[in-house]
């Protein structure tokens, strides 16, 4: 059917008011008729953002009732609101019940409206498997889904197979082992733990099917074909802020319901010969790698405890050799330090999905020109350096949270092909701490002169020669776990690579070179000789690594963080923001 075909105009009748209501394929439009003295109000909707129609007088949240009335029928669509925070709105369901003056006009508008949502819809959904953790977060998984979710799934015609995990790595193992034909898209309801779990089944599944080796870090890995969709309800969910805005079940569930879709680079970590993990959020050494460890020490303290673990290991004032070594992106296309925002609709994202798929129609060989440098012909193009870090992180994603609302990387993008290294090196503790205390302000926590920060494609870290001894002898005897074929425990057998001495490196003062002494009675115990890697809130039982940034290899239903000053209906002219639709003023005429 034609957009000139759907189009529909009549009268309707919100409450006691009478409106011209005019349906076009992309948009629903309702405008005041009887309004006097003041401007004429229309609000518009664009299709894409119905949710449902329903006939009669419907409720759906908190509890569904239903009027069945012959001449009404209701409209429910994205409603937009100010999340209170400086990036990110609020979705709920917005609802309006229409009167006709016939059924039969009744039975029009219905129509219209469901077949404009097919037509310029296609890519919603219809069928969902959903892995629900009872046990992440605050331990309310179960309801979130049945009381928020569910509710609207039904609304949109969505049929969902749920699945309450019992243990870890159940819903990665359903993934590579279940027919999952007739889905959709995957949806997880709980953290970032659950998600990862996710994300390792879908990559995994996809690989395997493609006859891809995902241990070869030169391997192009193939995109995987369902969506992930990320329902908030864990201690911490950093994977869903730093994509949509807000930590929100019901703005999560209406962005899966109509189908959104934001791609995301995978970062994979291999040591030796094998595959370690995925990352998309952070991965850290160092600082980052303490916190978490020491927290694992006291789970009983709950929440708290990544703050009491992130004040003992900061009164530690540790540092850490290492030889780290990059590829650069390239420096034309983006910067760090440019001070943008991904936000949705990023300009460098597109471009770099066409820079990513437009040179190949064979899937399996995406990428490929991107990342030809991990040939043995590239070795000139790596940079090293080495010295004493308090911390060195790889985020392909601004990293943001509520606590630090732009991130570790706040000019990260999600889907452009790229990871930002931060290298932040052995520095006075006051230094250290005003470094840490600029992630959760809008100043440049970038701006400090012991604070490197590089757009990289791939990175490799290493101990000094001195330091390999020690991991020999204190890595655990390791090997592949035989059903998966992930690293579970991993001794050293030496450098992955061996690279051309081309890179530039970095010289450190002697000032540098010491850590400076720190008077606290918590730091006289000897510190460690190497920490440990923090890769998305799992510790990685290895320290040397190489890591590659996959480009686009999922997509979430997402569309990046929507910014509140740049939506129309936020508000100017004193109109406080409280919905989705677009707002038009109608002057009347003189």
């Amino acid at each position: 059917m034609e957009e000139t075909d759907l189009r529909l105009e009549s009268s309707l009748w919100v409450g006691n008011k009478r409106y011209q209501a005019v349906l076009t394929g992309w948009h629903f439009n309702w405008t005041e008729v009887d309004k006097k003295n003041s401007g004429k109000k229309t609000i518009s909707v664009p299709v894409a953002e119905v949710i449902g129609v329903e006939e009669g007088r419907v409720e759906i949240l908190p509890q569904k009732s239903v009027e069945d009335t012959d001449k009404d029928f209701t409209v429910f669509y994205v409603k937009r609101s100010s999340s209170g925070s400086s990036y990110g709105l609020l979705w709920r369901l917005g609802r309006t019940q229409f009167s006709c003056l016939s059924r039969v006009l009744r039975d029009q508008w219905t129509k219209h409206l469901r077949t404009a949502l097919k037509t310029h819809s296609p890519l919603r959904p219809k069928r969902l498997l959903v892995f629900i953790n009872p046990f992440g977060g605050k331990k309310k998984g179960r309801k979130i889904y049945h009381s928020l979710v569910a509710p609207l799934f039904e609304l949109a015609g969505i049929s969902s197979h749920v699945i309450v995990t019992e243990q870890a790595n159940q819903a990665r193992d359903h993934l590579l082992k279940k027919d999952l034909t007739g889905f959709d898209g995957v949806v997880c309801v709980g953290g970032d733990g659950m998600f990862s779990e996710i994300l390792h089944g879908l990559i995994g599944r996809t690989q395997q099917e493609a006859g891809l080796c995902e241990h070869d870090p030169t391997v192009n890995l193939q995109p995987c074909p369902l969506h992930i969709g990320i329902i908030p309800a864990g201690s911490t969910d950093c994977v869903c802020y730093a994509t949509v805005g807000v930590i929100d079940p019901v703005t999560s569930a209406l962005h899966i319901i109509i189908g959104d879709s934001q791609p995301l680079d995978v970062c994979s970590v291999h040591h030796a010969s094998a595959l370690v993990r995925y990352s998309v959020s952070l991965l850290g050494y160092g600082f980052y790698g303490d916190v978490l460890a020491e927290s694992e020490k006291h789970r009983w303290m709950g929440p708290l405890r990544y703050d009491y673990s992130g004040t003992m290991v900061y009164l530690s004032n540790r540092s850490y050799a290492g030889i780290v070594q990059y590829l650069p992106a390239d420096p034309l296309l983006s910067s760090p330090r440019d001070r943008t925002r991904c936000l949705s609709g990023c300009s460098v994202c597109s471009r770099s999905t066409e820079r990513l798929f437009s040179h190949s129609s064979d899937p399996g060989s995406l990428y490929s020109s991107h990342f030809n440098q991990f040939s043995s012909d590239a070795e000139g193009e790596w940079v090293s350096v080495e010295g004493r870090f308090r911390c060195v992180s790889l985020t392909c994603m601004s990293s943001s949270c509520p606590k630090s609302p732009l991130g570790l990387s706040p000019s990260a993008h999600l889907a452009d092909g790229t990871g930002d290294l931060i290298l932040v090196w052995d520095t006075h503790p006051l230094g250290f701490l005003k470094f840490l205390y600029r992630h959760t302000s809008t100043q440049d926590q970038f701006d400090m002169p012991f604070v490197e920060v590089h757009r990289v494609k791939a990175v490799r870290f290493s101990l000094p020669p001195e330091k390999e001894a020690y991991e020999e002898i204190g890595g655990s005897s390791g090997g592949i776990d035989e059903e998966t074929g992930y690293i579970e425990t991993v001794s050293r057998n030496g450098s992955q690579v061996n690279l051309a001495e081309t890179g530039t490196g970095r010289e450190m003062t002697n000032e540098q070179k010491t850590t400076t002494p720190f008077l606290c009675g918590l730091c006289c115990s000897k510190d460690p000789a190497v920490s440990v890697w923090n890769c998305d809130g799992e510790i990685l039982p290895t320290t040397e690594m190489l890591c590659r940034i996959h480009g686009q290899l999922v997509r979430l239903y997402a569309r990046g963080i929507e910014d509140g000053a740049a939506v129309h209906n936020c508000g100017e002219e004193n109109d406080k923001c409280d919905s989705g639709y677009t707002l038009h003023k109608v002057l009347p005429k003189f």
